[in-house]
């Protein structure tokens, strides 16, 4: 091998790299902050992702998560807490609320309508 196959490799496998920890490595978590009426609230922005993409709550207390839709791509249209039974449409520049009580503690996903947009509720026991 000479010096160029060399450096084509190691950025070949560099690139590599980055591509597993950009897709599989560690999320900040963010934890939802609680009002004065005891509901576990978090501001979500929707914009080719979901920001934060780790929620992290409580069991058995009421979460709202509010989703400002950024953009107007088909796939954000609706976002689904599948094992909460819960779909909600986003509109496009505006905040939608939803509210609910996590009953079970765990590690849940949820997703864009298309399955594409990912993030994770963490719900923590009480």
């Amino acid at each position: 091998m000479d010096t160029t196959e060399i450096l084509v490799t190691i950025g070949g496998i560099g690139l590599i790299a980055l591509t597993l920890w950009y897709f599989f490595g560690e999320r900040e978590k963010v934890a939802a902050t609680v009002s004065e009426g005891g509901v576990q609230e978090i501001n979500v922005t929707v914009k080719g992702g979901y920001s934060p993409d780790v929620i992290v709550v409580k069991e058995n207390q009421p979460v709202r998560l509010n989703f400002f839709r950024d953009e107007t791509a088909s796939c954000s249209e609706t976002v689904v807490f599948g094992d909460f039974g819960i779909a909600r449409d986003l509109p496009a520049f505006k905040t939608t609320p939803l509210e609910f009580t996590p009953d079970k503690a765990g590690e849940f996903n949820f997703v864009c309508g298309m399955n594409m947009l990912r993030g994770k509720l963490i719900v923590e026991p009480n």
